[in-house]
């Protein structure tokens, strides 16, 4: 298994090759997946509700240097970066001039690119193509470890939160224990969702509201840890599942199937698409995909890409995806990651009921509606 710091100087020599093939002799990464991408998990932010950090990583031939003020500079280099070879240059908060030097005297004459605007950089960023993101999209075997780690607890905080809905608990109750489940163990939540048998048949993506329980629901989050984003969706219900929203769970459990059938190494997100649109024909609800996007890619984002009609985007051994497909009323989703020889549900805990689901001769096992 590769160190952190191994793991840190592949990708170094990952971004080094990117330099020489675009005729850059730098680049300038403050988005949050790219620093987290480059430091192997490590956080520069301080408020979740933007995606550029509070700091930025200059990555030249020579060196990999991370610039910051004096507030955020010295937990970097303890907690964040500590061993992977990354100096850190600081300058004070408050002094626009330092900050502009510091910038000038880093870059010198060369000629550097950058995922977001630098304002005390002075304009001498240009912007970074986007095929950068491409590096960060094929995991490496100690992502892979982290994502196994991390798939597993994210399900379990979810399905133990859905097992204590009692009814007349609200949504925000459900939400509320979710959050903390997943914050003790060190897991973010940018987006946590949660419905009633009401709300979860009028809408796709139902925040939590003060809307109480009584016959079904539904919790789902986006959840990271170390940058990386786990997807899951579970549903519960009061008693026997009646007969209509059995046949609408099968029929997006049948669609999930499928589409985790078709991501394999080689096809076409458009691919998995068709594949997707067939078995929302074939199961009775030709037009459900309409209502809502039905996934995709993950890693360092809650979705790197997401699969649309003929997409030309390929699928490759490494990667991991989120499929969501839904129907008014439930949905199905986890985390799944792609194989030369096989796609493996990572958010599976063994602890929530499954029935099998074959297609094209795989067999794929997905969540049914927990009755509490």
């Amino acid at each position: 298994m590769l160190t952190r710091s191994e793991e840190c100087r592949q990708k170094r020599e990952a971004v080094v090759r990117y330099l020489e093939a675009h005729d850059l002799e730098g680049v300038v990464l403050s988005r949050r997946p790219n620093f987290a991408w480059f430091t192997c998990g490590g956080l520069h932010h301080v408020s979740t509700a933007t995606e550029v950090g509070a700091a930025s990583l200059l990555v030249t031939p020579r060196r990999s240097v991370c610039i910051a003020n004096n507030i955020e500079a010295p937990r970097l280099a303890a907690e964040e970066l500590a061993g992977l070879g990354i100096e850190v240059c600081s300058f004070d908060w408050w002094d626009e001039a330092a900050a502009k030097r510091v910038w000038s005297e880093e870059l010198g004459a060369l000629q550097v690119a950058c995922d977001a605007p630098v304002s005390a950089a002075g304009g001498r960023l240009r912007p970074l193509p986007a095929d950068f993101d491409l590096l960060r999209r094929r995991l490496n075997e100690a992502e892979i470890a982290r994502y196994r780690r991390l798939a597993p607890e994210v399900a379990a905080v979810v399905e133990t939160a859905c097992r204590q809905v009692r009814p007349g608990m609200t949504e925000h109750e459900l939400a509320a224990r979710m959050a903390a489940g997943l914050r003790a163990r060190g897991i973010r939540a940018p987006v946590i969702l949660a419905a009633n048998e009401e709300r979860v048949r009028r809408f796709r993506h139902p925040l939590p509201t003060q809307a109480v329980f009584s016959r079904y629901g539904m919790g789902a989050v986006c959840a990271e840890r170390e940058g990386l984003y786990v997807s899951v969706t579970r549903l519960f219900s009061f008693g026997p599942v009646d007969e209509a929203l059995r046949r609408r769970h099968e029929a997006v459990c049948k669609v999930d199937a499928a589409m985790m059938a078709a991501t394999v190494a080689g096809a076409m997100l458009g691919d998995v698409f068709t594949a997707c649109q067939r078995a929302y024909a074939e199961a009775g609800f030709p037009d459900e995909w309409k209502h809502h996007h039905q996934g995709g890619q993950v890693g360092y984002l809650p979705r790197e890409t997401r699969a649309t009609p003929g997409c030309a985007i390929p699928v490759s051994a490494g990667q991991a995806f989120g499929w969501n497909p839904t129907i008014a009323g439930t949905k199905s989703e986890d985390t799944i990651l792609v194989s030369a020889d096989r796609t493996e549900i990572l958010s599976a805990t063994g602890d929530w009921p499954t029935r099998p689901y074959c297609v094209a001769g795989l067999t794929f096992a997905r969540n049914e509606i927990l009755e509490l």
